[in-house]
């Protein structure tokens, strides 16, 4: 069902069309609930060409999966998916939310802008569930667009057995840096960590690397290089060029969650958005799951596996609401 094709009041209003999203978007629907799905189809991973460990597709596109879990969940009567970038989430007074049919006093209107001829959406839902992903910054070097999603990749458990035995690179200036190269070395001996620059690897670290035959290259990176589509080496700043084919990048994450407007969500020191167990942010009322959420990115399969444990959490929330007995799944 399209937006704007019912304006009841629905259940749930879930921003973001990812795994997570429409594992969540699928399980809600199967509860007879009033459910939407706003988004952009404008996935992180779009620049990947195949996703791993997801069973029984392993090797599909990222955004065949999207393709799919979409025609699953568009299959049921009360399934509504709006191609659309959500704008605002306001929530509605008590008195606003119990008029609408809402028995909790729980509720928000959500705000969408239509992409790519689609028209405007807006919900009014008694419960909204943050499932939109996260946006990443990728260290500030020319050509690593080139190559991120091919020979550079960031999810060492979905891409890491594709690189076994290779000559590869870790580049990164986070603090768990190491953690990710005792990770890959697992798939490749011939590791080199670049910090570029950056003090991110302590000297008992470096030392603990060195003794598995991993090198820690401390120097400034100027850029990858590579022959047409393929990765030949990295190009630190005084000119040397180090020979790699490929490996992983940390990137710096940021949860877009500016529609939230006023309603302020508490976030963690990488700045992803804090959750209690059962997926329930800080503001009464909106959840969220996924890449959004600690410990931050993960593979499809966690994430969609995420989406339906937190729907079920969410389902009974709603049920306890209307029938008076408090918010708790105990």
């Amino acid at each position: 069902m399209t937006a704007g094709a019912n304006d009841l009041p629905i259940g749930v209003a879930i921003i973001g069309g990812g795994p997570a999203g429409l594992s969540a978007g699928l399980q809600l629907v199967r509860a007879n609930r009033r459910i939407a799905i706003l988004d952009s189809n404008r996935p992180r991973h779009s620049a990947t060409l195949q996703s791993h460990g997801f069973l029984t597709r392993d090797g599909a596109s990222p955004l065949e999966l999207r393709r799919l879990g979409r025609e699953e969940f568009e299959a049921y009567p009360t399934a509504q998916y709006a191609q659309a970038i959500t704008r605002s989430v306001e929530r509605l007074s008590e008195d606003e939310a119990r008029a609408v049919g809402f028995p909790d006093g729980i509720g928000f209107r959500v705000r969408g802008t239509g992409i790519r001829g689609a028209a405007d959406a807006e919900f009014i839902a008694r419960r909204v569930l943050i499932a939109a992903g996260l946006t990443e910054q990728l260290p500030q070097l020319p050509m690593i667009r080139a190559y991120y999603g091919t020979a550079l990749h960031s999810c060492v458990e979905c891409d890491g057995f594709e690189k076994t035995d290779k000559p590869l690179v870790l580049i990164g200036e986070t603090a768990d840096l190491f953690a990710r190269a005792l990770l890959i070395s697992r798939f490749s001996s011939d590791l080199i960590v670049f910090t570029n620059g950056a003090d991110t690897i302590r000297p008992e670290q470096e030392a603990q690397l060195n003794a598995i035959g991993i090198r820690v290259e401390r120097r400034a990176i100027d850029d990858i290089v590579g022959e047409k589509a393929d990765m030949t080496g990295v190009r630190l700043a005084d000119g040397e060029v180090i020979p790699r084919v490929g490996g992983f990048v940390r990137p710096r994450w940021n949860a877009p969650v500016e529609f939230m407007g006023a309603l302020e969500l508490d976030r963690d020191g990488w700045g992803l958005v804090v959750v209690d167990d059962r997926g329930e942010t800080s503001a009464r009322g909106v959840y969220a799951v996924g890449d959004i959420v600690p410990p931050g990115p993960q593979q499809l399969i966690i994430a969609a596996g995420n989406g339906a444990r937190v729907a079920a959490k969410l389902n009974m929330d709603m049920i306890r609401g209307a029938l008076g007995v408090g918010m708790i799944d105990e």
